[in-house]
């Protein structure tokens, strides 16, 4: 069954890639759908067995590498937190790979696309069910790849193009971090195996060593090189502006990898490495200050943005903040539970936000919608709840896990913590504001669409409603009914040993002063009230608003010129050190003195030999005569000799 569950999605991968062209488009999607779905229903049952009995289990392939002290064996590793993972990252790729039957039913290039998405959902399955970091790199680069792919997959578009290079290049950047620390993990641990890292990890507490020129703590380097890695794949700030562009690439591709499963594997990898990062404090205070910096940062950014898709792409930016900074504070399965309920609601956003784009033609800009909800009543429904869930509402998924997260950092009584909270209550209220101003430019007010456009907006089609209806049930039903396993009084029964706390953070948590555990709801439908405020009672007072905050909204706006200052700092030098020595060096140097150097010499001989070559007789004669002359010279002095 774990065998089955993992390598289904790669069969339907391999099947659509090669044969989709000769076997269709419907059977291409058959092919891989069904698949997925076996795997999401396999990875319910694993969850139950797994989550509920506390067992560990490994099913050893075969060894892949043995050369001296480094043997690392292909291996599927399940405990409870891969139960978790395989469940949510199975469960949403199989609603994306059955919305896409319906959202992408007129692209020629079919087989293809959903080709992709099984084989990104194969190594997002490997990078969790390893047990070494060499095989979690493995998948870590896998899905790099295939976010390549998937974004670019219209390639025919510049900015599709444009936006897949750069996720790719971007997270080179965190990936050189990650293969900087694993390589320091074999160096210090001599082991790549986590079984083995975890009970060293202790002895190497308070032991340095000479990196960059300075006497530096063991533990915390390593830690902080593997989140470098995590700050790429999981676009925390710095290393984030790859996740807006990547909406070029269809919908099902942002919702599969914003939701549940690439950008989630950077809180993943810190969750499964927490028996070495609990024993590295700087670095989680480090985690704590990046992953707040960043809710508030994407919340802000999600405030101004008209692109519907940009709105929730910052949004789960934001997100992915509050899941680094309940690591940072020791809370790791509050941020493992957030991951869970984010990926149901925040698919059903991205795929909702579809559901729209597919009604109104192609049509993104959330300044030529509203008024949808009569003739998208479904959907603008769905988008409800999904908000609902996102914005913390009582008895909505969000509000279970996003709570348990501020009352952590609250608890945690340390000044990153209390950072934290106050940046997570700040983004709760912009989280709430932006997503009711999503659904009141879109669905509510007067229409601001070309008529013609309005004229045939419609509802979508069962295929791509029934994957909403799924994952609302998630939205809605996910906090209420894993609250007690994953961070109430099961917690550490359910847990078993796939984490480890050695602070119970979330006991502590539970024992905040109320105006604490109150205020995030507070905060959020305050948020709400002024969105409708703003956007519905009285819309004239927005432009005033923005009027006298003009510089601050242009800054916000324009995403705090992060892509200015990197093309400044970063690009432009590049391209012009590149330019200069194609230029200068490739061209005057290496080219003029090597084999353009060598074809001129040549050919100027042939011209000066090719003079020689008049067409006169005599100059034949001439110089036959002078021919002569100089054997018959050699030859008499030769002979006197």
């Amino acid at each position: 069954m774990l065998t089955a569950t993992i390598f289904l999605p790669l069969l339907g991968a391999v099947i659509a890639g090669l044969f989709g062209n000769r076997l269709g488009s419907r059977i291409s999607q058959l092919i891989t759908v069904i698949p997925l779905l076996l795997s999401a229903t396999l990875s319910c049952f694993l969850l139950y067995h797994f989550g509920w009995t506390g067992e560990t289990e490994t099913v050893n392939l075969f060894t892949w590498i043995n050369v001296e002290a480094l043997e690392i064996s292909w291996v599927i590793y399940f405990d409870t937190l891969t139960a978790v993972m395989v469940f949510v990252v199975t469960l949403v790729s199989g609603m994306v790979h059955v919305y896409s039957i319906g959202y992408m039913s007129e692209d020629p290039h079919i087989p293809r696309f959903m080709s992709y998405l099984s084989l990104f959902t194969f190594f997002m399955l490997m990078l969790v069910t390893s047990n070494n970091l060499l095989q979690m790199f493995f998948g870590w680069e896998g899905v790099g790849l295939c976010s390549y792919l998937l974004i670019g997959f219209w390639f025919k578009k510049n900015t599709a193009n444009a936006a897949a290079i750069k996720a790719f290049l971007v997270n080179r950047v965190g990936d050189f971090g990650f293969l900087l620390g694993i390589l320091a993990v074999f160096y210090f641990f001599e082991t790549l195996q986590f079984e083995e890292i975890f009970k060293i990890a202790p002895d190497m507490v308070g032991k340095t060593f000479l990196f960059l020129g300075m006497e530096v703590d063991v533990l915390t380097t390593i830690c902080l090189l593997l989140f470098i890695g995590a700050m790429g794949k999981s676009a925390q700030i710095g290393l984030h502006t790859w996740l807006p562009d990547a909406m070029e690439g269809p919908t099902p591709v942002s919702a599969l990898i914003h939701a549940a499963t690439m950008v989630t594997a950077g809180v993943f990898m810190v969750v499964r490495l927490s028996p070495m990062f609990e024993y590295a404090p700087l670095a989680l205070t480090i985690i704590t200050i990046i992953g707040a910096s960043t809710a508030f940062f994407a919340a802000t950014i999600g405030l101004t943005q008209w692109d519907i898709k940009r709105v929730i792409a910052y949004s789960t930016c934001s997100q992915l903040g509050y899941m680094f900074f309940a690591v940072g504070v020791g809370a790791y399965p509050a941020a493992i539970f957030h991951l869970m309920t984010h990926a149901f609601f925040k698919a059903l956003l991205f795929l909702g936000s579809g559901s729209v784009i597919h009604g109104m033609h192609d049509e993104q800009d959330m300044r030529r919608m509203g008024g949808l909800f009569s003739k998208m009543k479904i959907t603008g429904a769905l988008m409800w709840i999904g908000s609902l869930a996102l914005a913390g509402v009582p008895l909505f998924s969000g509000y279970y896990s996003k709570d348990i997260i501020l009352e952590s950092a609250f608890a945690s009584h340390t000044g990153a913590g209390y950072l934290a909270y106050w940046a997570g209550i700040m983004a709760a209220f912009m989280t709430a504001f932006y997503s009711w101003r999503l659904l009141f430019l879109t669905f509510h007010g007067s229409s601001r669409a070309d008529k013609n456009v309005l004229d045939k907006v419609h509802e979508s089609p069962p295929i791509m409603i029934v994957p909403l209806l799924v994952l609302s049930l998630g939205a809605i039903f996910s906090g209420w009914f894993a609250v007690d396993y994953f961070v109430g009084q099961k917690m550490n029964e359910f847990w078993g040993s796939s984490i480890l706390m050695l602070d119970d953070i979330i006991e502590k948590a539970h024992h905040i002063p109320s105006w604490a555990i109150l205020l995030p709801t507070i905060v959020g439908l305050t948020g709400i009230i002024c969105a409708w405020v703003l956007y519905i009672k009285s819309p004239n007072l927005l432009s005033r608003i923005t009027a006298a905050v003009g510089p601050v909204y242009k800054f916000i706006y324009n995403k705090w010129y992060f892509d200015e200052l990197y093309d400044l700092i970063f690009v432009r030098p590049c391209f012009y050190l590149g330019r200069g020595l194609w230029k200068s060096g490739d061209g005057y140097v290496i080219d003029a003195v090597g084999p353009d150097g060598i074809a001129d010499s040549v050919l100027n001989l042939a011209k000066r030999a090719g003079k020689v070559q008049s067409g006169y007789l005599y100059h034949y004669a001439f110089a036959m005569m002078i021919g002569v002359l100089i054997l018959i010279t050699w030859f008499l002095f030769g002979f006197f000799q």
